[in-house]
């Protein structure tokens, strides 16, 4: 063959099959048969029911009672890209997460579908039927199978089979394959006895475009269908989806707790890398390191860029860039969580000197900042606001800066809606919701999240912070390049909030003992 007809080969060859060119491997039928011959028998015990299933059923049926009648469609989401043909690692969408019980990384595309029913008539006595769709292992007698990078036993392990998941999950499952028609099938305006769909949007592009297309297909009238308006419903589904998750049953908190021990374990790691990290030119990304290897090691991922940050860096809210030296004498703000394998996160922040003492000025401003915490820490009771737990920490923020006499204006002042000077040193919010995300259920309305009513079951952190920026001249020299936050994960029960994260010390002379001791037993160890 001339040079001209291979060129005229390769330009011939679909764009998107080129990517595999590099795998040089065989298409004979020699090969293929070859492949699918002598493999050993899969397993066919199928797997316990999963403790979750349970919660999953009732989450499920709690959605069901806000839109009998519609049709709700909740998709894991795809695989995404990094960078040509290396995908990021895949975590499902939240809500997905949360109604079927699966984290962990093997469920790409797959989609929940709840069907409506006769009202009662149910799963459970739930106003819908729900279905997981869900693309199973192929069979070793298929191409897939040692020919697909993405969903190939051969390269990625063994899928489980729809009757695993169902036999794990408690939930009815079917083959992808069906998933258009199952979303399709009967949508129509529902005064003809057509079907109303509810979508959880953003998460899968071409289940969006699919929900679309039947949308504007059924239309009575397509060229006056307002999409916006369809969008709006499709938010009140993510909105109550939200909501769902700012009360956690008691499986979720066991996750909470496994999560935040994990996390515990990881603050161990990175006080025995502090030594390696004052050596290193990226001292902070030795820091980052050793946690996100205790990270992988106890749970599934990160549940968020972990936030190391040393000196002046410390005053940058989220410096996830972690590229700084570390040094003798600074301040360690570390902020991290680890994921666990049901993807509940904690989200813990320490700061921490790095050479194991604080100084004068150093725990004078940590102790401010601990003051705070434990007023917030005071006001979150059941019954009280969540914004109260706000106003208490930075509170307590405003009258020591006074009393340091940073503030150009009274106390009061400063803490009016008119004032708020004294946010130029704390200016985020001190609480925030935490679960399957890091900052969890933020699609709920306003008057259930901010102005909403503490409650038994609810899951936040406690995180007030004063960041003394090296370039700021409205403050003394000697508190510049400071920054530190506590940050502590929160469960409120019947008879008060519980810390969660208690398990890492707070007190200023508790750190310094606690550091002390992991350095004198790594210096055993050599």
């Amino acid at each position: 063959m001339n040079v001209a007809d291979n060129t005229q080969n390769s330009a011939s060859q679909p764009l998107d099959e080129r990517v595999n060119n590099r795998s040089q491997r065989p298409s004979s039928d020699a090969f293929k048969a070859f492949m699918a011959s002598n493999w050993a028998p899969s397993n066919q015990e199928l797997p316990a029911r999963d403790a979750v299933a349970d919660f999953a059923a009732t989450r499920r049926a709690a959605i069901s009672a806000k839109f009998p009648g519609e049709r709700l469609v909740i998709p894991a989401g795809p695989l995404k890209v990094r960078s040509n043909d290396c995908d990021y690692r895949f975590r499902p969408h939240s809500a997905f997460a949360h109604l079927t019980g699966l984290g962990l990384d093997h469920e790409p595309d797959a989609v929940l579908i709840l069907d409506p029913v006769a009202e009662g008539m149910g799963d459970g006595g739930a106003h819908h039927s729900a279905t997981l769709y869900f693309r199973p292992l192929a069979g070793r007698d298929t191409e897939q199978f040692y020919a697909d990078s993405r969903s190939g036993e051969f390269w990625i392990g063994a899928r489980p089979t729809l009757a695993e998941f169902e036999a794990k999950l408690g939930l009815p499952t079917a083959h992808i394959d069906g998933l258009e028609t199952a979303i399709t099938k009967n949508v129509g305006a529902t005064e003809i006895g057509g079907t109303s769909v509810r979508l959880v949007r953003k998460v899968d592009e071409n289940i969006d475009a699919l929900v679309d297309t039947v949308r504007y297909n059924t239309a009575k009238d397509p060229d006056t269908l307002d999409l916006a308006v369809l969008d709006a419903l499709d938010e009140k589904l993510s909105e109550a989806l939200s909501e769902l998750r700012l009360i956690k049953d008691s499986w979720e908190i066991e996750q909470m707790e496994i999560a935040v021990a994990a996390t515990v374990e990881g603050f161990e790691e990175v006080v025995k890398s502090l030594p390696r990290a004052l050596t290193h030119v990226r001292g902070e990304r030795v820091i980052e390191g050793a946690f996100f290897a205790r990270a992988r090691e106890a749970g599934n991922e990160l549940g968020y860029d972990t936030i190391a940050a040393a000196g002046n860096n410390a005053t940058v809210l989220h410096w996830t860039r972690n590229t700084g030296t570390v040094s003798a004498g600074e301040l360690l703000l570390l902020d991290a969580g680890v994921e666990a394998d049901s993807l509940y996160t904690a989200d813990v922040t320490r700061t921490l000197p790095v050479n194991g003492t604080f100084n004068e000025v150093q725990r004078k401003i940590y102790q401010a900042v601990l003051d705070s915490a434990d007023a917030g820490f005071a006001a979150a009771q059941p019954g009280t606001k969540f914004r109260d737990i706000h106003t208490a920490a930075t509170t307590v923020l405003a009258e020591r800066l006074d009393s340091w006499g940073l503030l150009p204006v009274s106390v009061e002042e400063a803490i009016s809606p008119e004032g708020q000077q004294h946010r130029r040193w704390m200016p985020h919010g001190t609480s925030h919701h935490l679960g399957l995300d890091v900052h969890d259920c933020a699609q709920a309305k306003r008057e259930l999240y901010l102005d909403g009513i503490l409650e038994e079951g609810m899951v936040f952190t406690i995180e007030p912070g004063l960041y003394f920026k090296s370039e700021d001249l409205a403050i003394p020299e000697e508190y510049r390049g400071i920054g530190v936050r506590i940050e502590d994960d929160i469960l409120m029960t019947a008879n008060g909030p519980v810390n969660l994260s208690a398990g890492l010390p707070r007190e200023a002379t508790e750190i310094e003992d606690w550091m002390a001791g992991i350095f004198q037993a790594a210096d055993a160890g050599k």
